[in-house]
């Protein structure tokens, strides 16, 4: 029985958009299939992993009879249209219980599972508010903050992000107790405020789905459920049930010891010196007195690498030491051409932020070396 047949690209895009949450391993087999339903002249694939579900559509030829629904790899069917020439004319047919790929001379046949037994997410309830937004606002908010997320961590509401809605701003929150991410964006409608806490893998999907041009996102809040709809597509999270910890008490105000850097020559400066820096704790000390800003990492094999950088520094002398992946993060993924590092004491956080702009602010503690 024909399913389908359609252009090679036409499938593997939307087949593309919902496979990065499926899981290769998973106890529940079905979990590694994507769930193929076919209406009339429009196909809808769903990929779930329980937490996240990604639905997206395609067109289809109106030559196919019943609808029908099945589930096969998602894996082995992403591949196969990836091996196939492109513009390649793509047949998929159902026999029994397999799926059979056709295109050209080249056959797979793959095997099946009744669509009855993929488990879709539940329907969240009562709508509790909404909003829009541009899809590259959004994916800049996200880039700005997600790798401060927690991984794996016991404090289940540090691995994610917290999404705050209060009046016309958007804020996005990321820590993992050692250093924390604040970005706002500003949106065309007032809202009341509304807190959730997005997971990790939510976050990076999102990040990873949205667009660079000015296509709008919809944004829909449930009581233990968000909705993300944007193009063809929609991806619906579960909510991390968790108190998110106080991120206005942890961002430092009046820090009055400030230097400005060029945030390529930082960055090229902590790469080279992280070299020579230990695998295991990954420190550096910065030590700034007069107009210089000195770089020290130090290893256990008693090897060092410093750096020395002119500044516009005038107040006491100050040594400091840092985590130096959780500074390469923050300067990999703020893309300015300054940023400006506010600092107490030596036993005190320092805070990144963007000159002349107040949407953006990394804190990182203090580590002694």
């Amino acid at each position: 029985m024909k399913l389908l047949q359609i252009d090679r690209d036409a499938l593997l895009t939307p087949l593309q958009a919902v496979t990065g949450i499926v899981e290769k391993r998973h106890t529940l087999p079905i979990l590694s299939n994507v769930l193929i339903e076919r209406k009339k002249d429009a196909l809808n694939l769903v990929a779930t992993d329980l937490e996240i579900q990604i639905t997206t559509s395609c067109e289809a030829d109106g030559k196919a009879g019943d609808d029908q629904r099945l589930t096969v790899s998602a894996r082995k069917l992403q591949d196969i249209l990836r091996s196939l020439p492109d513009g390649a004319e793509t047949t998929l047919d159902l026999q029994a219980n397999k799926l059979q790929v056709k295109a050209g001379k080249s056959r797979f046949n793959l095997q099946t599972m009744p669509a009855d037994d993929f488990p879709k997410m539940a329907d969240a309830g009562e709508l509790q508010g909404k909003f829009s937004i541009s899809q590259k606002l959004l994916q800049d908010l996200l880039l700005l903050v997600q790798y401060a997320m927690a991984q794996q961590d016991i404090r289940y509401y540090l691995n994610g992000l917290l999404l705050v809605l209060d009046g016309n701003k958007i804020k996005v929150v990321a820590t993992d107790g050692h250093r924390l991410s604040y970005a706002e964006g500003t949106l065309t409608d007032s809202h009341e405020k509304r807190e959730v806490i997005l997971p990790r893998k939510a976050v990076v999907e999102l990040s990873r789905q949205m667009s660079s041009g000015d296509a709008e996102l919809h944004v829909e809040l449930y009581a233990s459920q968000v909705r993300f709809k944007y193009g063809n597509s929609e991806l619906v999270t579960k909510i991390i049930d968790g108190k998110f910890p106080d991120y206005t008490r942890v961002i430092p105000v009046n820090y009055n010891k400030k230097i400005t850097l060029e945030r390529q020559a930082l960055l090229h400066s902590l790469q080279r010196a992280a070299i020579l820096s230990n695998e295991k704790f990954r420190g550096v000390r910065w030590m700034i007195a007069g107009n210089s800003l000195r770089i020290s990492c130090t290893n256990s094999e008693q090897e060092e690498a410093q750096e020395e950088m002119e500044v516009d520094y005038n107040g006491e002398a100050l040594d400091v030491g840092f985590n130096i992946t959780y500074l390469l993060d923050v300067l990999n993924n703020v893309h300015t051409e300054k940023i400006d590092c506010a600092f107490g004491d030596a036993n005190s956080s320092m805070l990144i932020t963007i000159p002349e702009r107040d949407d953006f602010r990394y804190v990182v503690m203090p580590m002694r070396i």
